[in-house]
């Protein structure tokens, strides 16, 4: 099964080599988590549980946006991940500045320390540029591919079931840590109560 793209001169290209090189064990830090989100006990799963927990607040949690980062911090090199969005008619997946504000409503953008691809309303899709920029993935993406090359200031995102490049953030000023993020987004009337799933990458 093809599960990596490089995308390079406008051009998707299969560099199966990538994956064995950069794959890298995402897993979620719940001490950032809002305190709706559940967090699975292996750190790779996240969906909302519909109830604000007991866990304390800190200035590490996001306390208005249901989002949550990864544990693993990007200073250099490159890193690639996957994560199952099937079943959810939205979610975000991206990268966020360690230093980067998680408290209030957030303005989610490059400028505030955030490479995001958000999903949203079942059938939307956007990069969350200044202004958004509106995408048209070929199909409903049930897997997302996420690949980070820090010195080329790289941010991309593959549809896994189309095999296909879905955006990528170019010329990224990171100026510091890097970390994973993600938001399953609230569950509505039971609705979008799937969660959002760190796969392992198929190193075939």
């Amino acid at each position: 099964m093809i599960s990596f793209w490089s995308y390079c001169n406008n051009k998707i290209i299969f560099l199966i080599t990538c994956v064995l090189l950069n794959a890298v064990d995402v897993k979620l830090d719940p001490t950032t988590a809002h305190q709706r989100l559940e967090i699975s006990d292996n750190g790779k799963k996240v969906k909302d549980s519909g109830n604000m927990s007991t866990d304390p607040d800190s200035l590490q949690r996001f306390d208005v946006f249901g989002s949550v980062l990864g544990l693993n911090r990007l200073s250099s090199g490159r890193a690639y991940w996957e994560v199952e969005v099937r079943n959810k008619p939205g979610w975000d997946l991206g990268v966020a500045r360690r230093d980067a504000n998680r408290k209030g409503k957030l303005s989610i953008s490059p400028d505030n320390g955030y490479w995001v691809v958000v999903h949203y309303e079942d059938q939307k899709y956007a990069a969350l540029t200044t202004p958004p920029v509106s995408l048209s993935p070929k199909r409903k993406p049930q897997k997302v591919g996420v690949f980070v090359d820090y010195e080329e200031g790289l941010v991309s995102f593959y549809d896994l079931t189309s095999q296909s490049h879905i955006y990528s953030f170019t010329e990224c000023s990171f100026g510091g840590e890097i970390l994973p993020y993600f938001s399953p987004h609230l569950k509505q009337n039971e609705k979008n109560s799937d969660p959002l799933i760190i796969t392992a990458v198929q190193k075939q």
